[in-house]
């Protein structure tokens, strides 16, 4: 490979990659995950580069980055996680370019797979009433983490929050009188999310008589609580949409199916595109229309069942 000798190499790819990930965190705000994620693609990168004679990000050509792209999918990986790889280098390297670590951007004519458009998981309007119910009658046993997965459950189906936004809200985000709650989304966007009686009631529930039986010193103003009085994580979430599922004996389903299936109802029910993109806090309307398309498939499905000549 030819180098430029005018820019110096990143040596120390470590520091390139350190700085690179507080660039993401601090001024793009991105969130820890995704930042840990394009950290150890360009890891890899940097791994099969040097197999190939590289020895820094500086000798990272385009025909090393079409090869890395390539022996993925000899690999058999994702669309998904082959596109987030192009994304991840092509964010590196434009930046890097920029604060003068490489001479020059090699990744201006990649081209990269776009994520497979699958249709999202979505429960049926009577499967998450369904959902719903039996969260509350299991919350009348007493055990304040019952009452827990009840508010948690509801205000997942009301709001159609990510799961990330859930376990980070505070009890001050919370406004019952209005019956609303603040969440912090993506790049650290804020924005209030009104939710209805049901999620009102089962939040009540849970401040006045579950969190203060859980709630300890180390609690914080964290709004949802694990059994020991620490915030509430996101695995803690997923299992509670796995057990609450199987004690209904609807589809097994993943707390984000809650997201597409509250998208999917606001728009079965009447609401416009752009209202449904401000509940859920999509930057692009682009990703908020797919959920149209999970309504078209639904209603085909319906019209075949239902049209004696469909």
């Amino acid at each position: 490979m030819h180098r430029v000798s005018e820019v110096p190499a990143v040596l120390d790819h470590s520091g390139a990659l350190d700085a690179f990930a507080m660039h993401l965190r601090d001024q793009r705000g991105l969130s820890v995950h995704t930042v840990r994620a394009y950290r150890g693609d360009l890891l890899d990168l940097l791994a099969f580069a040097r197999s190939r004679g590289a020895v820094s990000f500086a000798d990272v050509d385009l025909p090393t980055l079409r090869a890395w792209l390539a022996q993925m999918a000899d690999r058999s990986l994702s669309r998904s996680t082959m596109a987030r790889r192009g994304a991840a280098a092509r964010t590196f390297f434009s930046w890097a370019q920029r604060t003068g670590r490489v001479p020059t951007d090699p990744t201006i004519r990649l081209a990269s797979a776009r994520p497979a458009q699958t249709l999202p998981t979505v429960l049926g309007v009577r499967s998450a009433a369904t959902l719903m119910e039996v969260s509350r009658v299991r919350a009348d046993d007493g055990d304040p983490i019952h009452l827990r997965d009840w508010a948690m459950l509801e205000l997942l189906y009301a709001t159609g929050a990510r799961v990330g936004e859930l376990v980070g809200a505070d009890v001050d985000d919370v406004d019952l009188e209005t019956r609303s709650i603040r969440l912090m989304g993506k790049g650290s966007k804020e924005r209030m999310t009104p939710f209805g009686v049901p999620a009102a009631r089962a939040l009540r529930q849970w401040l006045m008589v579950g969190r203060p039986e859980l709630a300890t010193v180390e609690s914080g103003a964290a709004l949802f609580l694990g059994r020991r009085g620490h915030r509430a994580d996101q695995r803690q979430v997923r299992d509670v949409a796995h057990d609450v599922a199987a004690v209904a004996g609807v589809d097994d389903i993943a707390p984000h199916a809650l997201r597409h299936t509250a998208a999917t109802h606001l728009l079965e029910g009447g609401s416009d595109l752009r209202s449904v993109q401000e509940v859920l806090g999509h930057a692009s309307l682009a990703t908020t229309q797919r959920y149209t398309h999970v309504s078209a498939e639904r209603l085909r499905a319906s019209y075949q069942l239902a049209h004696p000549r469909a």
